[in-house]
């Protein structure tokens, strides 16, 4: 019912689109799919992937294991779910000829990359500078160039990117090609500006922000390997996709020109009883890593609170069980209202008998290195972004969220703020989004999002 409901949004809007006169100064969303590389929720949980997974994370934020000028716009790019909620893709084309690649959208990162094995006859300004970039699934390594970048209506030239020729096993498969990072300059291993940077330099979008619908297939039989995966939004938000307002809170870029999407986590439920999480709070927004990470101490609390739940061992060390009919919600609060995570999106699949691998895990285990002041101690990923309708603002910096409205699969309510004893929480700048962007939905499939592609001219997939 969702997908149709979207399906007809991005339809009408498409129509209304080729009736308007040109220039339009209304947000692009972007459709993208997800990648599935599992069944999960009510089967079994892939241990492995998920311990790789978290000790990948852990490189990549630095917790080392001890072994042309267009008229303003928003534009909706479509997104591709790919492997039961694992990425989100989209996308984007590269080099003089073109040529389309699909890339994870990852708010993570800052640096844009193609694998070099997929760039057959690209004629990419490649340099002789080596590269090696960290994420949390694995590491790739390539040589720095420069070229021609386009993702929907918008264009970067030149825009600096990675050629890879080394990438860990599993960092990127089926329809994937590289990713797309889309934080700040202060973390990207090219010391480049990245591509959403670029097109707002241009003065290209309607407002200096991008937002995200993201779907959830987690318990989905029937899902396929790329489904729908969402909208993302360059330029504003679409309002179709949230109802109420958006609570902004705004964070410092620092001296270094910016690094992660920052929000502090000020206070964390379970069941409705607040938790004790400790003094480390500072959190990235991160739409490329699937889990939550936290501290050891807000890890231990959280499960604490969870009945029955128990610590793992072995390669799974960080991570709890918990059984797995267990009904109680877990909330974040972030200087704001407290946004509630749905038990289907905490719940990895069984790992013994009644049960079930949780979604939030220790990112301090295996590690004795501790984040530096300003450095993310909690990573937010898709766990919990798939419950809330997410705006990353550039100018003032800051994150926001809204409930999801019932075309967006709705989510739930925001509850009241919660102070969890983290000690402060950030500054707030409130208030709702002022764009109002036309409805487009994520990419169903490539075939389909090719041809939403053909007809809205700005439609991207994004397989995540």
């Amino acid at each position: 019912m969702l997908r149709s409901i979207l399906v007809s949004l991005l339809l009408f809007s498409s129509l209304s689109a080729a009736a308007a006169p040109p220039p339009r100064r209304d947000p692009i969303h972007i459709p993208m799919l997800r990648r599935r590389n599992a069944r999960r929720g009510t089967s079994d949980a892939d241990l492995d992937h998920y311990a790789n997974a978290a000790n990948a994370l852990r490189t990549k934020y630095n917790m080392v294991p001890q072994v042309s000028r267009r008229a303003a716009q928003t534009v909706a790019i479509p997104v591709t779910n790919q492997g039961a909620d694992t990425s989100y893709f989209a996308p984007v084309s590269v080099g003089t000829p073109s040529q389309t690649f699909n890339v994870v959208l990852d708010t993570g990162s800052s640096d844009l990359w193609f694998a070099s094995t997929n760039c057959i006859g690209c004629h990419i300004q490649v340099g002789n500078q080596r590269v090696t970039m960290n994420y949390g699934s694995g590491t790739a390594v390539g040589t720095i160039a420069r070229d021609t970048v386009t993702m929907g209506p918008f264009t970067v030239n030149p825009q600096v990117l990675v050629t890879v020729d080394q990438a860990s096993q599993g960092l990127i498969d089926g329809e994937l090609a590289g990713i797309m990072g889309l934080a700040f300059p202060g973390i990207a291993n090219t010391q480049s500006t990245p591509f959403w940077q670029g097109v707002l330099n241009q003065n290209a979008l309607t407002n200096p922000e991008f937002s995200f619908f993201i779907t959830r297939f987690i318990n989905d039989q029937n899902a396929q390997t790329e489904e729908f995966g969402g909208v993302l939004t360059l330029g504003g938000t679409n309002s179709s996709l949230f109802q109420g307002n958006i609570d902004f809170q705004s964070f410092s870029l620092g001296d270094n020109g910016g690094g992660f999407w920052l929000q502090t986590v000020s206070g964390v439920s379970v069941g409705g009883n607040n938790v004790n999480i400790g003094p480390l709070n500072t959190a990235a927004i991160d739409t490329g890593t699937t889990l939550i990470g936290a501290p050891t101490a807000a890890v231990s609390a959280i499960w604490r609170a969870v009945p029955n739940s128990a610590a793992l061992s072995g390669n799974m060390t960080g991570f709890f069980s918990f059984p797995c009919n267990t009904q109680l919600t877990i909330a974040l609060s972030f200087g704001g209202p407290s946004w509630p995570i749905s038990m289907a999106d905490l719940n990895l699949g069984t790992v013994s008998a009644g049960q079930c691998l949780g979604g939030i895990f220790d990112l301090g285990a295996g590690t004795n290195v501790k984040p530096q002041p300003g450095e993310p101690s909690w990573i937010v990923g898709d766990t919990f972004l798939k419950n809330v309708y997410s705006v990353f603002r550039a100018n003032p910096p800051a994150v926001g969220f809204a409930q999801l409205s019932d075309a967006a699969g709705g989510s739930g309510k925001p509850g009241p703020a919660i102070n969890g004893g983290s000690g402060s929480t950030s500054p707030s700048a409130g208030g709702n989004s002022s764009s109002a962007p036309t409805a487009i939905p994520l990419g169903i499939a490539g075939v389909i999002v090719t041809s939403v592609i053909t007809v809205l001219t700005t439609a991207i997939m994004l397989t995540a």
